[in-house]
C-alpha cells in the first residue's frame, strides 16, 4: 500500500490522487525499479505489465504521507534527476 500511496501522491496531478485495485489481463513482472534493485523479494508488491489492466475497485481514502514527507521525497527525486540518477530500468 505504501508504494501505491507514493505513486498517487507524487503524480503530476496530486489534487486528484487515486489508487486503483487492478487485475492484470496478461503477463506481468516484478517492477525492477522497486524490487530487485532496492527491495529484494518484492516486499512492496510492485509489478508492471505491457498488457491491459482491469480496474476492480478504487480506494476512496487512505492515510496520506505528511506534506513534509512528500516535499522531502520530491526534493530527493529532484536531486537524483540533477545527478543523472533518475533511472527507470527496462
Amino acid at each position: 500500500m505504501d508504494a501505491a500511496k507514493w505513486g498517487a501522491e507524487l503524480a503530476i496531478s496530486r489534487s486528484k490522487a487515486r489508487i486503483y485495485i487492478v487485475e492484470p489481463l496478461g503477463d506481468f513482472e516484478n517492477d525492477p525499479n522497486l524490487t530487485d534493485k532496492r527491495y529484494p523479494g518484492n516486499p512492496t508488491r510492485s509489478y508492471r505489465s505491457k498488457s491491459p489492466l482491469k480496474i476492480i475497485a478504487e480506494l476512496d481514502s487512505w492515510e496520506r504521507h505528511s506534506d513534509e514527507e512528500i516535499n522531502n521525497m520530491l526534493l530527493s527525486l529532484k536531486k537524483l534527476r540533477e545527478q543523472g540518477k533518475a533511472i527507470i530500468y527496462d
